[in-house]
């Protein structure tokens, strides 16, 4: 009989974060696949977690997948974690849960730790109807992409390197415009966690002169509905009226 895999987030910042069921998933299991298994070291040293670890991250999963899905096949239950967060979001593992599913093989997601659910509901901008969209493309397609979300009217959210950000709300300012509102969270559920918000330009301007470190989200309002105006009719023509 075959085993499942689990997708398991992890903590991105305070360790207390890690849900009782996902400790209890991480003992049961044959094998936890870790992004980096010294990052992950250390979390199961802290629950006192004693799995077998095997590295499975953005440079061997290509390879790794057809043997990980035999092992699973084979009856073990198998575990995927990232270095924090949920993995699949910009992390390792949407290619090995669509190569199970695919296979039939039970995959279980459990709720957990994430940097933009945070982020965005914290932000204090509209949260019922959002777009992510991870980190954006560094050169290739960077520019055609920001075009076409400047007309996006769900509330969109980033993920960005503190040593581009000043960069990229510059560029945020020049296409949705300066006066767009924004929110950016810096290290999220961890010690020195904070909210900076105002307008694209105003943010843009602050972190040029205040460069951050640590993790970065970043919330930008979306643009407002196109109002349509009505058309105005003349006198003998379309819509006037009926006359008796």
């Amino acid at each position: 009989m075959a085993g499942r895999l689990y997708i398991v987030p992890t903590p991105v910042g305070n360790l207390g974060d890690m849900t009782f069921r996902a400790v209890e998933v991480l003992r049961s299991v044959d094998l936890i696949l870790a992004e980096d298994t010294r990052t992950t070291s250390v979390l199961l040293h802290h629950y006192d977690i004693h799995g077998r670890l095997l590295s499975h991250h953005k440079y061997n999963e290509h390879q790794s997948v057809a043997l990980i899905k035999e092992k699973i096949l084979s009856g073990m239950d198998v575990a995927l974690v990232s270095d924090a967060g949920t993995p699949g979001i910009s992390d390792p593992g949407f290619l090995l849960s669509r190569a199970c599913a695919e296979e039939g093989i039970e995959v279980q997601t459990l709720p957990g730790a994430t940097a933009c659910i945070p982020a965005l509901v914290s932000s204090g901008l509209p949260c019922d109807r959002f777009v992510f969209e991870g980190f954006l493309p560094q050169k290739k397609g960077r520019q055609s992409l920001l075009a076409a979300l400047a007309a996006e009217s769900r509330t969109m959210v980033f993920y960005e390197s503190p040593y581009r950000l000043a960069k990229t709300l510059s560029q945020f300012s020049e296409v949705f415009g300066g006066e767009r509102k924004c929110s950016v969270a810096r290290e999220i559920s961890k010690i020195h966690e904070q909210h900076h918000r105002g307008s694209l330009s105003e943010l843009a301007a602050w972190f040029e002169e205040h460069p951050p470190k640590g993790e970065i989200v970043i919330v930008v309002a979306g643009a407002e509905p196109v109002k349509e105006k009505k058309k105005k009719y003349g006198r003998g023509e379309e819509g006037e009226g009926e006359r008796a």
